[in-house]
């Protein structure tokens, strides 16, 4: 499907409801990231139009997390690096739970969160990322943990560990944008307890990705 209705656009995208009743749909990730094309026009305003972004694409001057944009409708996720001309631009969330971009002198890797792991043939293990991707790593972690990818060599760098006093940012739910110190974790109803400075939060797990 290469559109989707205004009206079921996740409320994380920073787009004005009302307008033309489609919008283009992303390749992948529609509650974890945006399409090429919104990022560009609607966020960081670097082209009026569908037109220009496509002019930006076949003249390769969108970058990826360090790979050259083919199509208006990949999706950049959460904490990937979209860069434009010569300037970088890490994907993250605002307090309001929006999606937004800050300028980022790392690009040469990001954070993924672990959601699964799978045991091949070989013992070699597969993880598995909330961002749809995947690799073979022999890094130890577990799933809801967190880890560094490098671009170059597409290898983990280190595990984040899921664990109290890591720092964490939310990403679903009702408190999605906030960003904190974890202070307590409980396995059995899977939520941890989140201190943003000023208060505590309850936050299920599955809404939470570990950060540095």
């Amino acid at each position: 499907m290469t559109h989707l209705k205004r009206q079921k656009v996740p409320k994380s995208w920073p787009i004005h409801r009302k307008g033309t009743k489609w919008v283009v749909s992303p390749n992948a990730s529609l509650e974890h990231g945006v399409p090429v094309l919104i990022a560009l026009r609607d966020i960081l305003k670097v082209a009026k139009n569908r037109k220009e972004v496509k002019k930006m694409i076949h003249e390769k001057t969108i970058l990826l997390n360090s790979k050259v944009v083919n199509d208006e409708k990949n999706s950049a996720t959460l904490f990937d690096i979209l860069s434009v001309s010569g300037e970088n631009h890490k994907l993250v969330l605002s307090e309001k739970g929006k999606f937004m971009f800050e300028e980022t002198k790392d690009v040469g890797s990001k954070i993924s969160k672990v959601v699964n792991k799978k045991v091949l043939k070989g013992k070699k293990v597969q993880l598995n990322f909330l961002d749809g991707g995947n690799l073979l790593s022999d890094v130890k972690c577990k799933t809801n943990d967190s880890v560094v990818i490098n671009f170059k060599d597409k290898k983990v760098e280190k595990c984040l560990e899921l664990k109290e006093k890591a720092n964490a940012a939310v990403f679903g739910g009702k408190h999605i944008g906030a960003k904190g110190k974890i202070e307590n974790i409980d396995m059995k109803h899977r939520i941890v307890e989140l201190s943003d400075g000023k208060n505590m939060i309850n936050v299920l797990i599955k809404h939470l990705v570990v950060v540095e």
